[in-house]
């Protein structure tokens, strides 16, 4: 669940609390290109305020206009861009479609149960039944997407994505607030009090173990990506010589093209494979030309975004100089 989403529902919630009507909607599934994915959300109060965005154009003005229909009977599906009119109408790329579900929400204490789960940092799924109006909480299986099938829309909530960044550093620092923002949950490591003690991200779990053992310890999958930013080799070292042992997603080390591959050489003396060795990403970031440490930190961002979204981008030197 993306940072907007989650102000989507505690606006809801507060809302709610203060006795007004609110109307949530959530994209259940697209067709082409679309906007925003499935499970993206926003939330329409009575007077028309509008939180959150299901397309970035002109279905959130229509749905708006609409607030006292949609308001006054049960959760329903509504489809738009099924013609070239329509897409075009309503702002969506040529081909597009999108399906909303548009729930009349009446229930507080729901939307708290909801938020309570998300911040607790599991990721679970909440199955809503169209025409109904409770929800149903179950466990995530860790493969599941956001889907509908027949009147059962089941909407994956929670970090799907984590990140384990070595290093408190002020790169770190930039690095996990964009993260953040990013769908993922965010741990740092560093075993320096040093830095630790300087950290300043709020939201962020900051532990002090060695590198090696808190790859070990995080429970690395296909959805975990490692980032080492301490500047210090044998820190640094520690963390990938496990981190590329194991399933993750991406794994990476701030660095000079020249400072990467003395890396490479050093880890190829640790009993790291041929094969892992190829697996880091280094230097990390796109080419931005980033310099300082928040430029570096959205190099970085940019780069795995497009990497989850299966964009072949070209990769570089966006990392500090040697």
């Amino acid at each position: 669940m993306q940072s907007v989403d989650l102000d989507v529902l505690e606006a809801c919630e507060t809302w709610l609390r203060e006795g007004r009507a609110v109307l949530l909607a959530t994209v259940t599934q697209t067709f082409g290109a679309s906007p925003r994915p499935p499970g993206s959300l926003m939330a329409i109060r009575d007077d028309g305020v509008v939180i959150g965005s299901v397309s970035g154009g002109c279905i959130e003005d229509d749905l708006a206009a609409r607030r006292g229909e949609l308001s006054s009977g049960p959760s329903r599906l509504e489809t738009f861009g099924v013609t070239a009119d329509d897409a075009r109408h309503f702002g969506l790329p040529c081909g597009g479609q999108l399906e909303v579900l548009v729930e009349p929400l009446r229930d507080a204490a729901q939307v708290s149960a909801l938020l309570q789960r998300t911040r607790k940092g599991v990721v679970f799924v909440r199955v809503v039944r169209v025409g109904a109006s409770t929800w149903a909480f179950e466990h995530h299986d860790g493969r599941e997407e956001t889907n509908r099938r027949g009147d059962l829309f089941r909407c994956v909530h929670g970090p799907r994505w984590r990140m384990l960044i070595i290093g408190a550093s002020e790169i770190a620092i930039y690095l996990a607030e964009f993260a953040r923002t990013l769908d993922f949950r965010v741990t740092v490591c560093d075993p320096r009090d040093e830095y630790r003690e300087a950290w300043r991200v709020a939201g962020v779990q900051l532990i002090a173990d060695m590198p090696d053992d808190a790859v070990l310890a995080f429970g690395v999958d296909a959805r975990t990506v490692i980032v080492a930013v301490s500047h210090d080799p044998k820190l640094d070292d520690m963390a990938l010589m496990e981190a590329l042992k194991t399933r993750a997603h991406y794994v990476g080390a701030v660095g000079s093209a020249r400072t990467s591959q003395e890396r490479r050489e050093r880890l190829r003396t640790l009993d790291v494979s041929e094969a892992e060795v190829a697996l880091l990403h280094g230097p990390v970031g796109l080419a931005i030309g980033s310099r300082t440490p928040p430029e570096i930190a959205l190099a970085i961002c940019a780069e795995l975004v497009a990497i989850r979204n299966h964009r072949d981008l070209i990769p570089t030197s966006a990392s500090t100089p040697a």
